[in-house]
């Protein structure tokens, strides 16, 4: 059987043009010296170690199930890792023989042709990454009892490449765990707490000998039992995730097929103090030690060291028996708000320099709780910085997160050259006591005392500023100022040795007389104590920004070199204050 599909049309033509661009580049080259080989790179094929089939019914047509088989490219050049050329996957299909019946079928399917039992199927380039190749669509052989198995064996094959072969395993009936809905309360307060009475079902044709029940839960989530039977890990910090818990849970004993299961003792799930939008899941299959490995995907679990955790027959009868054996029905999950705020704070840093010089400057927000906040659902960004920068300065760098926008905050297309405003999301979550800290490098076009620009934490929506959750709008703007002369202040969104939590908002400097007419080499006045707002994962806490100075310009020569050595050693003190406090 030989079928063509879009993906190997445009695969074909990518060969194609490829071919025909090393022919091109051979005649230029003339009699140039032939490229060294590189390192055979080496493929690694996949997919599922086991799958249930449907036991062939006594009429009407079988239930099938898909078997997908996947293909690792080990590197991580994305521009130049990828394999371009030919390659060829082998299916041995001997050992299913009289167990299943398999088809190539699947849309988006390479070129694939079946003789007896053996299929070859053809595509071409391998891309970087775990990759699907092929999809088998398997029922269960006419004449096939419960219980029967096989496996089947794919190898590769190409020019410059190895393929590391894969066997997967075909098995008639099985176990079918089904994880039954609870029915959650889900509009919560912070302490609140609620049982999680944990059911399941086995609705296979065999029974399951020992389960594995994972509990995954966001991080405004808490399940206090620790179970010795379980093992428990909590994302890193360090990771743009929900900072979940997971726990996995071995339960022994032999569940037997049409039975109802529930544990023993039922969990208590509670909302936290910073809880807002959070998630539960719940989820059942046969225990072994593949199913855990695969579970852990490498993260370290400890042990918990309280009482077993168990589960018993919930009901007396057997369940209703069904002829799906779904690997999809093993998992539910529900989702939580829970009435709570949290109060992002803006930072911004004061900074000094001569004209011509470049300094740097860290701005920023702190999320100072109770809350985390996460969009779980939706994946979007929480919030936005929303930075003008000072009259009389260019950004010179920035972060990679930030984009260039105009002046009124729209789309600019150059990305490259300096703006007057820039915008750097967050990403989905935000967790309390975290936030986002953002090195600048500006150039002092225009060496100008007490310019500033607004540094405002808002919603990613700039005809929609608010943010939702934060009952403080007041601190969500501090200022960066540049050459300022200070009178005590500072330019965090909140005052020193506060909680963050005042709702006023930093004084910028005020509006000035035409700097041409304004007083030239006033020397900068130096604030109070307080660490600066502005150190690299800083908490937003400092002291207070000037808030009278004018915008003037400094004068030229030795005033000039005074003023700017003098800001910069006072900075730099604070800094140091700042990190030894």
């Amino acid at each position: 059987m030989t079928r063509s599909t879009p993906r190997t049309v445009l695969h074909r033509a990518a060969g194609s043009l490829a071919a025909a661009g090393l022919l091109a580049a051979a005649s230029l080259a003339g009699a140039a010296a032939p490229a060294q080989a590189a390192d055979t790179p080496v493929f690694t094929l996949g997919g599922p170690a086991e799958t249930a089939l449907h036991p062939y019914p006594e009429s009407g047509e079988p239930k099938s199930s898909t078997v997908g088989i996947s293909l690792n490219n080990p590197s991580e050049d994305e521009e130049n890792g990828g394999f371009g050329g030919y390659f060829s996957l082998t299916f041995d299909l001997s050992g299913v023989a009289g167990v299943a019946d398999v088809k190539f079928e699947g849309e988006g399917n390479p070129d694939c042709e079946v003789t007896g039992t053996k299929a070859v199927c053809e595509d071409w380039g391998i891309w970087p990454g775990l990759q699907d190749v092929v999809d088998l669509v398997v029922t269960a052989a006419d004449g096939s009892e419960n219980g029967d198995t096989g496996t089947i064996k794919v190898t590769g094959e190409a020019d410059g490449a190895t393929f590391t072969p894969f066997t997967t395993r075909l098995t008639v009936g099985g176990p079918d765990l089904v994880m039954e809905r609870l029915p959650f309360k889900t509009e919560l307060t912070p302490g609140e707490k609620q049982q999680a009475p944990i059911t399941f079902a086995n609705r296979g044709t065999r029974d399951a000998d020992g389960v594995l029940l994972t509990l995954r839960y966001s991080r405004g989530l808490d399940i206090p039992q620790r179970y010795f039977n379980c093992e428990y890990t909590v994302d890193d910090p360090g990771e743009p995730d929900f900072g979940s818990t997971t726990a996995l849970c071995s339960v022994e004993g032999a569940f037997e097929a049409g039975a109802t299961y529930t544990l023993a003792t039922p969990l208590t799930l509670e909302a936290t103090e910073r809880a807002y939008y959070d998630t539960f899941l719940y989820r059942i299959e046969e225990d072994s030690a593949a199913q855990r490995t695969a579970q852990r995907a490498g993260a370290a679990f400890e042990p918990g060291t309280g009482g077993e955790l168990k589960a018993v027959p919930a009901k007396k009868g057997p369940a209703a028996r069904s002829a799906d054996l779904d690997p999809y029905d093993n998992q539910q999950d529900v989702d939580f708000r829970t009435k709570n705020t949290a109060d992002f704070v803006a930072y911004g840093d004061d900074v000094a320099g001569a004209e011509g010089s470049f300094v740097k400057a860290d701005i920023g927000f702190r999320n100072e709780g109770p809350a985390w906040i996460g969009h779980i659902r939706s994946g979007e960004d929480v919030a936005t910085v929303d930075f003008t920068v000072p009259q009389g300065a260019s950004v010179t760098s920035k972060p990679e997160r930030c984009r260039a926008v105009t002046a009124d905050g729209k789309y600019r297309e150059d990305q490259t050259s300096p703006a007057p405003r820039y915008v750097c999301n967050t990403s989905m979550t935000v967790r309390d006591g975290s936030g986002l800290d953002l090195p600048f490098e500006l150039r002092v076009d225009k060496a100008m005392v007490g310019a500033s620009g607004a540094v405002t934490v808002r919603n990613i929506w700039l005809q929609n500023p608010e943010l939702p959750f934060d009952p403080k709008p007041g601190n969500n703007t501090a200022y960066l100022v540049l050459n300022g002369e200070g009178d005590g202040s500072d330019s965090g969104g909140a005052t020193e040795g506060g909680d963050g939590g005042s709702g006023e908002p930093s004084t910028p400097p005020t509006s000035s007389p035409d700097p041409e007419e304004s007083e030239s080499g006033t020397s900068g006045s130096t604030t109070s104590g307080g660490s600066t707002a502005g150190t690299a994962g800083g908490s937003g806490d400092g002291g207070g920004l000037a808030s009278t100075g004018s915008i003037a310009l400094i004068a030229s020569g030795t005033a000039a070199a005074a003023l700017a050595a003098g800001l910069v050693l006072f900075t730099a003190a604070r800094r140091r204050a700042a990190r030894h406090s």
